[in-house]
């Protein structure tokens, strides 16, 4: 129970208000040696509550120490985004100012956002180091890190940027870094950021969420298309997440549906951040059923009412299939 971790009162309000009650294995497993003050260095599957695991120490550390800031660095705009609506939630009945630094969105209103002295930074790396080059974001009270989906921030080549990162910020910190995987990079990296953290391993990495259906479909190229039709037909209920290969295939496929009858929207790393946010919210408030993807949708979109996940294009590594399907079945679905 989060009762039972003496968590700061507003806090507790935020969590009651949200409808947290039991914590989730990876939030069972971190938050106590976060609170702490310990560095964790964790693996846990998709959509199991891996935000409020990091997000709950750090804000009660920032109640703590009312000069202390802190920064979450995720891979993707649209995790970013995501991860910040949920710290701010967390944070709401605590008056802890945030901002969000992400591309694709006009700098000048981050500028503006940043002049009001946020205590809680989440962004990518690209936009975060475009800031600290400015002048325009300091991190010399930084007191909390948390690197999110890291070996995804590594397979996008962000390591260089990370490094330049952490040279802004303060030797004495306490860091947590969540990834899907182990590989040898990053331990490395934990080596070089984390001082002696406690390593949490929840569940297996490459394991779908158990809630899951799997089927698999045998098919030539020119027999998938009606196929996916007739799987749609054949299931009238919930949202649908369709991934593909190309930006060029999203957008295809997404205008085929539309002339079959299936209200549908592309999402693909070439949209402005502006036109992802409406086309994300869109899809939250169920102004279409069929949102076609590339891998930039498979970790940070967490829609409750996505009842399906399609792979019309399988992708490339194992992980980001388990990401993909985890779209569904969430907090236990």
């Amino acid at each position: 129970m989060f009762l039972d971790l003496n968590l700061p009162e507003p806090l507790m309000k935020s969590l009651e208000r949200m409808g947290f009650k039991e914590p989730t294995p990876v939030q069972a497993a971190a938050i106590p040696p976060g609170l702490e003050g310990k560095d964790v260095l964790a693996s846990a599957r998709t959509g199991t509550g891996k935000t409020a695991a990091f997000g709950i120490p750090i804000i009660a550390g920032l109640l703590e120490n009312p000069d202390a800031s802190a920064l979450v660095l995720t891979p993707t705009r649209e995790l970013a985004a995501q991860v910040a609506d949920n710290l701010k939630s967390l944070a709401a009945d605590s008056r802890i100012a945030s901002a969000l630094l992400i591309g694709g969105e006009p700098i000048v209103k981050q500028f503006k956002r940043l002049r009001g002295h946020p205590r809680l930074i989440v962004g990518t790396p690209g936009r975060v180091n475009d800031h600290l080059i400015r002048g325009s974001l300091t991190l010399d009270r930084t007191a909390f890190l948390a690197l999110d989906e890291t070996d995804r921030m590594l397979d996008m080549g962000f390591g260089p940027q990370l490094e330049e990162i952490c040279s802004y910020l303060p030797e004495q910190r306490q860091t947590f870094m969540f990834s899907a995987t182990f590989p040898r990079n990053i331990m490395k990296l934990s080596q070089r950021y984390l001082t002696e953290p406690v390593r949490i391993e929840t569940d297996p990495v490459c394991a779908p969420a158990e809630n899951l259906k799997q089927e698999t479909f045998r098919l030539q190229e020119k027999e998938k298309y009606p196929r996916l039709l007739e799987e749609l037909d054949l299931r009238p209920d919930g949202s649908v997440v369709v991934f593909v290969k190309t930006k060029r295939g999203a957008e295809r496929m997404a205008e085929r549906l539309k002339a079959d009858g299936c209200f549908s929207d592309a999402l693909h790393g070439d949209l402005k951040q502006s036109r992802r946010d409406k086309v994300l919210a869109a899809f939250r408030n169920k102004k279409y059923r069929v949102l076609v993807a590339t891998d930039v949708a498979a970790r940070g979109i967490d829609v409750p009412h996505i009842e399906l996940v399609v792979n019309y294009d399988m992708p490339q590594a194992p992980e980001d299939y388990i990401h993909r399907i985890g779209r569904t079945a969430r907090a236990g679905a």
